[in-house]
């Protein structure tokens, strides 16, 4: 490593956090509102991992609308359109949750959880399982 005591000990270097040369994010000065809380990402992995489960939530919505609509019909599609919208709901949350954590970690150094990204999550599951079911009980009773 370089003697670093000619640099500004307020600007935090990307070679820190083990990223170096030229394609290496630019330095971030300490109290800007880009500072991020700590070099393990932790809210932003956190935050991918919602936008991955967001984006899965909506695809399978959709594909199971587009799967039921000949057998369900209407119910199918406002099922689809509740779980894909839900995800939205989502990811719009998990957005806003992620810039308000880093915020809030960056000033004060602790957090509040809330139990709401997952009650949304277990809705989209539930409604997801209710188009299932009712696929499967719809098969059923036209087969016999």
């Amino acid at each position: 490593m370089s003697d670093r005591s000619d640099e500004d000990p307020e600007v935090r270097d990307a070679s820190e956090d083990g990223s170096s040369g030229p394609d290496a994010p630019a330095p971030i000065p300490a109290g800007s509102a880009r500072q991020l809380f700590d070099p393990g990402l932790q809210v932003e992995r956190t935050f991918l991992s919602w936008r991955r489960t967001c984006l899965s939530f909506a695809a399978g919505g959709l594909v199971a609308m587009r799967f039921t609509v000949p057998t369900v019909g209407l119910p199918a599609v406002v099922i689809g359109l509740l779980v894909a919208g839900a995800a939205v709901l989502a990811y719009i949350g998990a957005a806003h949750r992620y810039h308000r954590e880093q915020t809030v970690l960056v000033a004060r150094d602790s957090l509040h959880r809330s139990g709401l990204p997952m009650l949304l999550a277990t809705g989209i599951v539930l409604l997801l399982g209710a188009l299932c079911v009712v696929y499967l009980v719809t098969g059923v009773l036209r087969a016999t």
